[in-house]
């Protein structure tokens, strides 16, 4: 027969009185069963005082409430209710990240259509036939500039450049009924008309301008829309099971111990939780870079890239291009007729007076500059304000949500009794939770949704890098899948405005996935291309597996 040390017989004398104050006599398990009713749970075989805890497989394994069907209970309980915590911190930044872009989403849409309401107010009276003849022209323009804006696929550039091509091909064979000109004839003056810049300097001015402002409006609305889906996505990954574990230990336990009254530790509480979102906060550096270029982006907007005059002034930008063709009409028409021949001419015959400007109508432009700068300036705060959400939500779930202890209390459930707490608190991220005495994480294993959320992030800053500098980055109208980026840093308006004016445009749009848009339709790294989408997600293949290989 073995015989135990004295030692260890005074051990167990010493912890006995830990059943209770009443010392012998068993603790009544009143609070344990009124919790466990009022979670939605049969009291059938719930004890009414303290039994022995051997059976238990996460709480400690001293006197009990629980029996091994309510630990497990418990378990999914406490899981459920911590997934709903953090689907509700998520809600929260999503609803402000929404509300940024329906604001501007609104604002931005408004200008437009206030642009294109007062064309065909004022047009009619202003030029006649020469507008009621190509109401066509002007409507597809503004459906394009929409359709631009919500993310089809289009050369915002072409666009414009067609536009212009079309209005100069209506507007020559209305200024000169007299001739019978065909479509070959309106190619070759075309080309010949261009080099004499019919329209002065309006379609080269609005395209840099335009090009500018829509980029920028579009990468701003989008932005929000990445960051609301990416918060999403993350708050709908699942525990894993030691996590589940730990959060139980962490809630519920000391309702087990007939503790139900002792709050959590906080150090407690901060490193289950971290430990438990450690994948979600390797998320913070890329959301912090898509908080700030989202920041710069609105800085553009309300500033250099002048929004609310370039996009409500397009009317009236059109209204002069006409106005110029109109005057420069005799040696315009002279210069196509030494290019590309005398035309026929028309036997029908035609009075051009109606065709004339039938007399001034002053186009006015009402300025909402202000709207734009109130709405950027709750933006930027709003930015600010989220820039650390992923690494604080650990200490805001324990403080708001778990109701933890206060840092300095010393009689507090620290995972087995109440007490202080003397581990230290891990630091954030996967990397960090290596020696986390709570939940046991496996650092090698990446959760691969996260890391896909990452890269999201990475192509929404890139673009919006782009953006800062007048680059145009096209979307394709998906929510899953990615392809390329660029990026690059600011640079001098007049370098980056002789980029964008090109004509025609021999640039071809990056390419970006972006989540499906609802309703309506930053400073880079350096002034090269940043890596491709494909390299992004190799490298972030490699950085996922390499510390497999590490520990083997």
């Amino acid at each position: 027969m073995r015989v135990f040390p004295w030692g260890f017989w005074l051990l167990c004398v010493a912890s006995a009185p830990a059943r209770g104050d009443s010392g012998s006599k068993a603790r009544s398990c009143a609070e344990v069963r009124q919790l466990y009713g009022a979670k939605g749970f049969s009291l059938s075989g719930v004890p009414q005082a303290e039994i022995s805890g051997e059976h238990l497989r996460i709480c400690p394994q001293g006197y009990t409430c629980c029996t091994s069907e309510m630990e497990e209970n418990f378990a999914n309980k406490s899981r459920s209710e911590f997934e709903a915590m953090m689907k509700e911190a998520g809600r929260s930044v999503q609803a402000t990240l929404t509300a940024q872009h329906r604001s501007f989403d609104s604002y931005f849409q408004d200008l437009l259509n206030k642009s294109e309401k007062a064309l065909y107010d004022a047009f009619p009276s202003m030029y006649g036939e020469l507008y009621t003849q190509n109401v066509k022209v002007f409507k597809d323009l503004y459906s394009e500039l929409r359709r631009y804006y919500r993310s089809s696929n289009i050369n915002l550039e072409e666009a414009l450049n067609e536009f212009w091509t079309r209005l100069l091909e209506r507007l020559f064979k209305l200024l000169n009924p007299q001739y019978h000109i065909t479509d070959e004839y309106l190619d070759c003056m075309v080309k010949h008309a261009e080099q004499h810049r019919p329209f002065g300097e309006v379609p080269r001015d609005l395209k840099v301008k335009a090009t500018r402002a829509f980029i920028a409006a579009r990468s701003y609305a989008q932005g929000f829309l990445v960051g609301s889906d990416v918060v999403r996505k993350v708050s709908q990954v699942s525990l894993s099971h030691e996590c589940t574990r730990a959060i139980m230990k962490l809630m519920y336990c000391p309702h087990c111990r007939g503790m139900s009254s002792v709050k959590p530790c906080n150090n407690y509480c901060l490193n289950v939780v971290k430990g438990c979102l450690a994948n979600q906060a390797d998320l913070s550096t890329e959301w912090k870079y898509l908080m700030d270029a989202l920041i710069g982006v609105a800085d553009r907007i309300d500033g250099p890239y002048n929004v609310d005059t370039v996009i409500g002034t397009i009317h009236m930008r059109i209204a002069e291009a006409i106005s110029n063709l109109q005057e420069n009409k005799d040696s315009i028409t002279s210069k196509v007729f030494q290019g590309c021949g005398n035309p026929k001419i028309s036997t029908k015959g035609s009075s051009s007076e109606d065709k004339k400007r039938r007399g001034k109508v002053t186009l006015e432009a009402k300025s909402s500059a202000q709207a734009l700068e109130m709405l950027v300036l709750d933006a930027k705060g709003n930015l600010t304000a989220l820039k650390t959400y992923w690494i604080t939500l650990p200490s805001s779930l324990c403080s708001k949500k778990v109701m933890a202890s206060s840092a300095s209390d010393d009689k507090c459930w620290n995972g087995m009794t109440k007490g202080s707490y003397l581990p230290e608190v891990m630091g954030d991220g996967l990397a960090n939770q290596i020696n986390n005495p709570e939940v046991e994480v496996d650092i090698t294993k990446p959760d691969m949704t996260i890391r896909q959320q990452i890269m999201q992030l990475k192509i929404m800053t890139n673009r919006l890098g782009n953006a800062n500098i007048g680059n145009d980055v096209d979307f394709q109208d998906t929510s899953d899948d990615m392809s390329g980026s660029g990026s690059g840093d600011s640079c001098p308006d007049d370098v980056c405005g002789k980029r964008l004016s090109k004509s025609p445009s021999t640039r071809q749009p990056e390419t970006h996935a972006i989540p499906k848009q609802s309703g309506h339709g930053v400073h880079g790294a350096s002034s090269r291309s940043l890596p491709s989408a494909s390299l992004l997600l190799l490298l972030l293949w490699v950085a996922a597996m390499a510390p497999q290989h590490l520990w083997r």
